[in-house]
């Protein structure tokens, strides 16, 4: 796992770090030769100042760059600086660095390198005047771009921005901050690395989770085992309307592929012959329906949940008066894992958190953004604003387990939040989300940590994505062809590897 901080935590951590172990100055001469030393330099380099101390790593990389013999020239926007900041734009000033002040007709193109040390992680808001000429300079200029801490204008929390730099390498300083993986930072920052400089984190820590972190879950199974070891599960969806009888074969064997011991397809009877066809083997659970819509009977839904671990419930299912009445029923009788998704979601958003805190089964969500927004009440733009802070507290004050999908996606009970930087754009497909539904299931049922099985979930579907679409490419690419690869992505996971 590696530690991901909010800025607040990284600011008061860089406080601590100063008041107790090291000056400013020397902490900012770490920084730059930290981002000196993870750099192959070429030059001539330009590299670009705003006025605080992310300028003042620029100035001592500047300077390393100079007694190391490769040609640089600093561009300042303005001739503000902070306390350290200016100490080592002084010496580099004796140094005779080239210094220029920006200007419209300054041709970035002619530089092979530029080092983007505008603003840090503090900055929020919209990016204007010359900050704003410059960036947008710097992404036309065709030159290789590294951005210093988090690329200027890029949210240091959120991973949002209007005007943003678009870095080949961001050096992060210190740690990670969750702007680097959230919401657009994949679409601007083509690789980062964190430049460990010897700040400890004071407050807790996000967590991003890497292949290593799933080795014991996924460690081979023992001889001395049967299907019931591994958990029956039921998969609760599905409606003429909402067909869903590809979709639901796509959750039904991504579940089986998952490693599920047995999978129940609860579904209209109305889908049964077109469903039966595309399924590996799961059981088939036709329920009573009218018009290709599951009408609820409680002797049916008693006798569906009976012995089962998890349930995933949602999926296509469609928002009527009785799937209203049979979410109402399993949430009053149920004990196990409930994973709601979907038309689930959209129910449930009805009955608000007071109705959720009632039951005693485990919950589990996984909203999309406007799922998400159906449930909080607040808007896209709201939660995109400060994404982990609102899943924290809606998981917290609700008592779920809440997934909320995304570019990262964040899985929190608001006490302990994993990210998982996996997935790709090709994802974005009809059937994606059932898929992950069916692999959530599958794993809820055999993890002994519920929070770490949903968070091992969004690791396998993405992984998986990422893997289809390196075959069939972000815009061909559909749902089944990542249910395609979950098992070579187990397997990995298995033997410890990295795919």
């Amino acid at each position: 796992m590696i530690p991901v901080l909010s800025v607040e935590n990284m600011r008061k951590s860089d406080a601590y770090t100063i008041a107790n172990f090291i000056s400013s100055r020397d902490l900012m001469f770490r920084a730059g030769e930290g981002i000196f030393k993870n750099v192959n330099w070429d030059g001539p380099v330009a590299i670009i100042c705003g006025s605080g101390n992310n300028a003042g790593d620029g100035y001592v990389v500047s300077k390393l760059l100079h007694d190391a013999n490769i040609e640089c020239e600093i561009i300042i926007l303005s001739d503000k600086f902070s306390e350290d900041g200016k100490y080592y734009f002084d010496i580099c000033k004796e140094s005779n660095i080239k210094i220029k002040t920006w200007n419209n007709n300054i041709e970035l193109s002619k530089y092979k390198m530029i080092v983007d040390c505008i603003f840090g992680t503090g900055f929020h808001g919209d990016v204007r005047g010359s900050a704003k000429d410059v960036i947008e300079s710097i992404n036309k200029s065709g030159a290789y771009i590294i951005s210093v801490d988090i690329n200027s204008g890029l949210n240091g929390d959120s991973g949002m921005a209007v005007t943003c730099v678009k870095s080949d390498l961001t050096v992060s300083i210190g740690g990670f901050k969750s702007g680097h993986f959230l919401n657009m930072a994949k679409d601007v920052i083509k690789k980062k690395i964190n430049c460990d400089i010897g700040i400890n984190p004071v407050d807790k820590t996000y967590e991003l989770l890497e292949y290593n972190d799933f080795s014991k879950l996924f460690s081979k199974r023992n001889n001395f085992s049967n299907k019931g070891t591994y958990g029956y599960i039921a998969l609760i969806g599905g409606s003429e309307k909402y067909s869903g009888a590809i979709r639901l074969a796509y959750m039904a064997n991504a579940a089986m592929r998952s490693g599920a011991g047995v999978v129940k397809i609860a579904l209209p009877k109305s889908l049964y012959h077109e469903v039966m066809p595309h399924i590996l083997e799961s059981t088939l659970y036709p329920l009573s329906d009218q018009n290709g819509q599951i009408k609820f009977f409680q002797n049916e839904v008693e006798d569906l949940i009976k012995g089962v671990k998890v349930i995933a419930f949602g999926m296509g299912i469609g928002v009527t008066v009785d799937t209203t009445q049979m979410l109402n029923f399993i949430l009053e009788r149920y004990k196990g894992t409930l994973i709601i998704d979907a038309d689930g979601l959209t129910i449930l958003s009805s009955l608000g958190i007071e109705k959720i805190q009632e039951f005693s089964c485990k919950i589990v969500l996984t909203p999309h953004l406007k799922e998400f927004s159906k449930l909080t009440g607040k808007s896209i733009d709201e939660i995109l604003s400060s994404p982990i802070a609102i899943a924290e507290e809606y998981a917290r004050n609700s008592k779920v387990i809440l997934l909320l999908k995304g570019s990262t996606s964040i899985i929190t009970d608001g006490e302990s939040t994993y990210l998982v930087d996996a997935g790709c754009p090709g994802m974005a497909t009809a059937g994606s989300g059932d898929v992950l539904s069916g692999i959530a299931a599958a794993v809820c049922a055999y993890a002994p940590n519920l929070l770490f099985a949903v968070a091992a979930s969004a690791f396998i579907n993405g992984k998986a994505g990422e893997m289809a679409q390196s075959k069939y490419g972000s815009i061909s690419m559909i749902a089944s062809d990542t249910v395609e690869c979950i098992p070579q992505i187990i397997k990995s996971l298995e033997e410890g590897r990295n795919e």
